[in-house]
């Protein structure tokens, strides 16, 4: 009698541990999935803001390559405009002062932008060592604005 006693005790002992096991299993399941659905909630915001950041990179980035179109054709312009003074100066005093000019390519650009004829006259009057600076960058301009 003792024994059966002793084995229901048991039987009953493994069937309240095996319930509470169950609860407990299902509680860190549950906490398992909240934690889950956490992390799916918190990937979709981290998905959507980079593509946020990928737009507003894409917009920083138009933005920038229209900048640097408008300072160039700015440039541009600023050189056409100095070349128009320039082939207005008598040749001599337009090579004095293009000898002067500390950025050879600025004086190259100054010359590219000007009549051909009136380029060379000053190119006559211009520091020999300058020249060769000026022909040297108007190389490379040209090779830039190659088709």
């Amino acid at each position: 009698m003792l024994m059966r006693f002793l084995i229901i005790s048991l039987l009953i002992c493994n069937i309240t541990f095996a319930q509470i096991e169950e609860k407990e299993t299902k509680k860190e399941l549950k906490r398992i999935e909240e934690a889950r659905e956490s992390l799916r909630k918190e990937i979709e915001k981290n998905q959507a803001l980079l593509e946020q950041i990928k737009k507003e990179k894409e917009a920083l980035e138009a933005l920038k390559t229209q900048i640097e179109n408008e300072k160039k054709a700015m440039q541009q312009e600023r050189y056409k405009n100095l070349a128009k003074i320039f082939e207005k100066m008598d040749p001599e005093l337009a090579g004095q002062k293009l000898s002067k000019i500390d950025d050879p390519k600025i004086a190259a650009y100054i010359i590219y932008n000007m009549n051909e004829k009136k380029a060379g006259a000053v190119l006559q009057n211009t520091d020999p060592q300058m020249v060769n600076k000026i022909v040297k960058a108007l190389t490379e301009i040209k090779n830039e604005n190659k088709p």
